[in-house]
């Protein structure tokens, strides 16, 4: 199958400064949306935190942009859904805050010193969700995390700013596992690659021959390697399911981009107020991967990568194409969980409507967790909650393969999607 990666895996990382106005939507992560504690009219500089952490499983935002606060209103954004957001009106300036003052000697640092300062820098998980880092770095069972992973798998298709990343920013990613392996008496790292990427495995096996708490491993090309399941299970042997947690079997599992961004909080005072953005697909000029002021527009990124090289691109999708979501609005900011922008020239999911099951039994031969989508979809369509449970639909990861696959071009992951949704709201009442 084709990956898609050639057309932006050899363009190195371009920092890019936006124009328009940056719009900061309070909730990019899992957990209570943050509080503002600006108000129109105020002027912000690069990385002053803006909003604040409600609750313990929450996040601060920081301004990417200095300028002036122009309102705090509902903005639409990937989801298809307005969500209370900080508008501020870009001056071009790009005046900071003293970085230097955040800066703190580690040695003299406490383990929850270095958690509040992630905490404090609004870092949460850049490849899913968007789980509050200090948050999975504060496990109940502190004495049983033995393993660290880091997630370099990058198996979603076209996407490849973490594997410029590896290749650009070797050093952080080296330093930032360290911070975090620091903080448990008996754990190791793991850096974890997908073999297609034998550049990058060379390079951080080379910086790390001398760590002794530090591997790298070189995992087969397949997707969905890079589900947390999946990545502990051929890592460690070790399996979970929807009930658990990483830290329940010893582990915890960053992403790529948020073990830089703890490198830049801890070591160079900076918040999670950018972050690389790879533009690509067979409608776009010129694919590339873009460091992006979080709060950016979309639209400006598609004009920075050459534009399209059609008239009217046949679907848009923020993040890859098993598990982005097809957008049809190019006005919606760029956020800390946003990884890529796919451009493709043809709607081929949308050639034609889907029919009805053939009874071929693809979607479970394809599915990572061992499952029975088409069961799952028709119990999930037909509102049918606890048979949804016992045929263990909320072990779903959402990797799409099942809808990739079907013949009938069924809308498996979605019902499935929906419905697990449902009932964890449902548990929350």
């Amino acid at each position: 199958m084709y990956d898609g990666k050639d057309l932006s895996k050899d363009k190195p990382i371009q920092k890019y400064l936006p124009k328009g106005d940056l719009v900061y939507p309070l909730s990019q992560h899992i957990g209570a949306p943050s509080t503002p504690i600006v108000k129109k009219g105020d002027q912000v500089l690069v990385g002053q935190k803006i909003a604040e952490a409600k609750g313990f499983v929450s996040a601060n935002i920081h301004a990417s942009v200095s300028g002036v606060v122009k309102t705090i209103e509902p903005r639409l954004t990937v989801n298809g859904v307005k969500v209370d957001s900080i508008v501020v009106e870009n001056d071009s300036e790009f005046k900071s805050i003293d970085f230097e003052k955040n800066k703190k000697p580690l040695e003299r640092m406490y383990r929850e010193d270095v958690k509040e300062a992630i905490k404090e820098a609004g870092i949460v998980g850049m490849g899913g969700a968007g789980f509050p880092t200090h948050v999975k770095l504060s496990p109940k069972n502190e004495d049983d995390i033995d393993t660290i992973i880091v997630n370099g798998s990058e198996c979603e298709l076209y996407l490849t700013s973490d594997y410029r990343q590896m290749l650009e920013q070797t050093d952080k990613i080296i330093l930032g596992l360290q911070i975090m392996i620091n903080l448990f008496d008996e754990a190791k790292g793991i850096i974890a690659i997908e073999d297609n990427k034998s550049d990058a495995i060379k390079i951080l096996k080379e910086k790390v021959k001398e760590l002794p708490n530090i591997t790298v491993n070189s995992l087969k090309t397949k997707y969905p390697q890079g589900a947390e399941r999946q990545l502990i299970y051929v890592n460690t042997g070790r399996k979970i399911n929807s009930s658990m947690l990483p830290a329940d079997v010893g582990c915890i599992v960053h992403n790529i981009d948020t073990v830089v961004a703890i490198y830049d909080a801890l070591i160079e005072g900076k918040p999670l107020y950018e972050r690389i953005i790879t533009v690509t697909g067979d409608a776009i000029v010129n694919p590339c991967n873009l460091l992006v002021p979080i709060g950016t527009n979309i639209r400006e990124l598609i004009e920075e990568a050459g534009g399209f090289n059609i008239v009217d691109p046949g679907k848009i999708i923020a993040g890859g194409p098993m598990m982005g979501k097809a957008i049809y609005h190019l006005d919606i900011p760029i956020i800390k969980t946003s990884s890529a922008l796919l451009c493709m020239q043809e709607d081929e999911a949308g050639d034609s409507e889907p029919a009805n099951c053939i009874r071929c039994g693809r979607c479970g031969e394809v599915c990572p967790g061992n499952l029975m989508p088409t069961k799952l979809a028709s119990l999930a369509q037909h509102g049918n909650l606890d048979e949804f449970m016992k045929f263990n639909g909320m072990e779903c990861c959402e990797c799409g393969c099942c809808t990739y696959i079907c013949p009938a071009k069924r809308h498996l992951t979605q019902s499935i999607a929906g419905t697990r949704k449902r009932i964890l709201a449902n548990k929350k009442k």
